[in-house]
């Protein structure tokens, strides 16, 4: 199934640059302009929505109106290394004449209605230079230090302290990565421990109730005497006193 062309205008078209330091929030924007004569709704969507602010992330464009996205980054610790996949999708949906209910239209709308571009996140960390020019390449801008030092004199230390930073960061995650190591280890060895201590509560529990039936001794049966032997003894104890009285 073939998609929709976009119609709304975004700039820029295909890149959200991000530049740092991102030791704090970075905010860049997005423009979206609506160059039809119909009303078009829109909705902003990002594959990491709790590392980004996105405000407003919907809306309604009028013909000819255009309005501005702020997209905010949430502070972070920066690995040039570390490959960045984040995205934003920009959804749009032109409104029917004579709709007024837009949630209802969001809802019901068909996919093959549905228009989307998406846009790739760009990190882009400076590092200034003696000179005070920067560049968006850390790996450059500390080639360009050691080759612009020449003879005796020393690189700057800008890059030297951002290499250490990085340096520092790959240490605490192979920190990270032992301690959770051995948080795994921990719980499995609790969890052997505790499956040993009932096992051991079932084991004393089995041995008391065979002790406690071996000691109790055995219910006797009642014994049942039978009528016809109360009868003859009511007999021979009456013989016997009519026998005493006439005997004495």
């Amino acid at each position: 199934m073939e998609k929709k062309a976009q119609l709304l205008i975004i700039e820029p078209q295909t890149e959200l640059k991000f530049r740092g330091p991102f030791t704090k929030p970075v905010t860049t924007h997005m423009r979206l302009t609506n160059p039809t004569e119909h009303t078009i709704l829109f909705k902003i969507k990002t594959t990491a929505p709790r590392k980004y602010c996105v405000r407003p992330n919907f809306g309604s464009l009028s013909p000819d109106d255009s309005t501005e996205i702020a997209i905010t980054l949430q502070a972070f610790v920066f690995d040039p290394n570390e490959k960045n996949k984040h995205k934003f999708m920009v959804q749009s949906l032109v409104v029917p004449d004579g709709v007024t209910n837009f949630d209802k239209l969001w809802k019901e709308v068909q996919l093959e209605e549905l228009m989307d571009s998406k846009l790739r996140c760009v990190f882009e960390a400076p590092v200034e230079l003696p000179s005070g020019e920067a560049t968006g390449s850390p790996e450059d801008a500390i080639k360009d230090a050691t080759n612009n030092g020449g003879g005796d004199d020393k690189p700057s230390n800008i890059p030297d302290d951002y290499q250490r930073a990085i340096e520092e960061v790959k240490q605490l995650r192979v920190e990270e990565s032992a301690l959770r190591h051995e948080n795994l280890q921990l719980k499995e060895q609790l969890l052997k421990l505790r499956m040993n201590m009932e096992a051991a509560q079932e084991q004393q529990q089995t041995i008391g109730s065979n002790l406690q039936n071996l000691y109790t001794p055995p219910t006797l049966r009642q014994q049942q005497i039978p009528i016809s032997y109360i009868a003859l003894g009511v007999v021979m104890v009456f013989l016997g006193l009519l026998c005493g009285k006439y005997l004495l």
